[in-house]
């Protein structure tokens, strides 16, 4: 093994990392890639030693997908890591990036491209996002996700609580010991789209209000008559990581897919239009000052 491999491998608290199997799936595929391009071996002859494709490797590597076992033991002893504990660390991390994270109980009601959201959204430090229609998933109250979920494509009762019970399993997120910071810039249309009923505005309105006193979410509003500021394209978020494998991310849903953006050109880009965003809409202070308003006028 080449001096300083060692060294680039993942501690064992990796496996704590927030985000669970879908982060540890990019952090190990991020190793092993990194201890391929160490041994000078090409993505090509890592393939043929698996027995797979180029294809199959760039999946590997990208945390696409989970591990089998014998490929990650057969790469490793490719690359020069044959045994100690640095191996053992690789194995271990790659075995438990298989097992199935919290969000598992929730797969036959969303979509697999959600699923690697949740679970990048669980691993963020810094969660930014600008929301248009609605109130965003990490702030809105069960009787308003219950009525978001209903305008959608006609499902069953059950698999509507299934969804709104995810949303609010994933809220969970925001009042951890050490919870992500969370910026949200939403449009004043958001708090004046009368979604569940007044009794659930006013619930959901006052809930934005009192998530917003925490020190780690910030709310801001983009009132109509700066409607130039919001002239920017649907909703996206921002997501920033501790880990230094994961790139800052931007995640684009559309109905029935998402994007991933990841390019530093494309990450960029977003994050100018983000910071413009929140530099012409209404301060935090005054943005609570309208938010209060429009609850007290319903």
């Amino acid at each position: 093994m080449a001096d300083g491999q060692e060294d680039d491998l993942p501690e064992g608290g990796f496996a704590e990392v927030r985000g669970g199997p879908t982060v540890l799936r990019i952090l190990v595929g991020a190793q092993l890639r990194r201890l391929r391009e160490a041994s000078g071996i090409s993505r090509e002859e890592a393939a043929y030693a698996i027995r797979g494709s180029e294809a199959k490797m760039s999946r590997i590597e990208s945390g696409r997908v989970g591990f089998k076992p014998r490929d990650v033991a057969d790469l490793l002893t490719m690359y020069g890591l044959t045994e100690g504990s640095a191996r053992d660390v690789v194995l271990s991390l790659a075995e438990q990036a298989n097992e199935p994270s919290w969000w598992h109980r929730y797969s036959d009601t969303m979509p697999d491209w959600f699923s690697t959201y949740v679970g990048l959204e669980q691993a963020a430090t810094i969660i930014r996002t600008y929301e248009a229609q609605y109130v965003p998933g990490l702030l809105q109250t069960e009787a308003y996700a219950h009525a978001v979920v209903n305008l959608g494509e006609a499902v069953r009762s059950d698999e509507v609580s299934k969804r709104v019970e995810l949303r609010m399993h994933r809220q969970q997120l925001l009042h951890l010991p050490k919870p992500p910071e969370y910026w949200a810039v939403i449009d004043e249309a958001v708090l004046r789209r009368n979604l569940g009923g007044r009794k659930a505005m006013r619930e959901q309105l006052d809930h934005i209000l009192e998530a917003s006193r925490l020190p780690h979410i910030t709310v801001q509003v983009v009132p109509f008559d700066r409607s130039d500021v919001a002239a920017v394209g649907g909703p996206f978020t921002l997501l920033r990581f501790a880990e230094p494998d994961l790139p800052d991310i931007v995640y684009l849903e559309q109905l029935n897919s998402a994007l991933y953006l990841n390019k530093d050109v494309d990450v960029m880009n977003y994050l100018q239009i983000m910071n413009r965003l929140a530099a012409g809409a209404l301060t935090p202070q005054l943005s609570t000052d309208l938010i209060a308003s429009v609850r007290d006028a319903l």
